[in-house]
């Protein structure tokens, strides 16, 4: 069963992906709104696409199911670590900087993480994507001065400081745990 977000209300609609073929179109009507909304059926992929321009999209793009452009491709990922919280969830990250918080309707941040942790704040942390002279992906993390602080390895990040960090860093926000992916297809842990 696949779970779909209604981009109105919020409200959750689940039906049977088995059902359809990939790249098929479905459009939902929402039981609590009266909205009416579609998305695309795609192949099983670990990672959730980018940032999309309509609010139509904005709830496929929660569900994973709008593909990343080309130029976003391979900028690597985020795995928010199951907890109490919320469940598992793989994040991609762009090119630039990528805004992390707590998802709430209307909030403009562009990495979001579905979680009820109280101590996530709505902007929370950023995580700047570039390449170096050698061409390699290079992150920086900095805390957005969050209520609860920004932590690398048990250390927290001082307002208005820059940490750079590599493949598989371990980073915390609230109560809840990151690990860093360079290669946003890679999610076994």
């Amino acid at each position: 069963m696949k779970r779909v977000r209604c981009p109105k209300c919020d409200n959750y609609i689940t039906f049977d992906e088995s059902q359809y073929e990939a790249g098929l179109s479905l459009v939902f009507h929402c039981p609590q709104c009266g909205k009416q909304f579609g998305i695309r059926i795609k192949a099983k992929t670990a990672v959730q696409a980018p940032p999309a321009a309509s609010e139509d999209a904005f709830s496929d793009r929660l569900q994973g199911d709008v593909s990343p452009s080309e130029d976003e491709r391979g900028a690597g990922s985020i795995i928010v670590i199951e907890n109490v919280f919320h469940y598992k969830q793989v994040l991609p990250l762009h090119m630039g900087d990528n805004t992390i918080g707590r998802y709430q309707k209307g909030n403009p941040i562009t990495t979001p993480i579905e979680t009820v942790d109280p101590s996530v704040d709505l902007l929370h942390c950023i995580i700047n994507v570039s390449r170096d002279k050698h061409g390699r992906l290079r992150y920086i993390l900095r805390d957005a001065n969050s209520n609860t602080g920004t932590f690398v390895d048990n250390t927290e990040i001082p307002p208005r400081e820059r940490r750079i960090i590599a493949d598989g860093a371990l980073f915390t926000i609230g109560a809840t745990s990151i690990i860093l992916r360079e290669d946003s297809q890679q999610d076994n842990l």
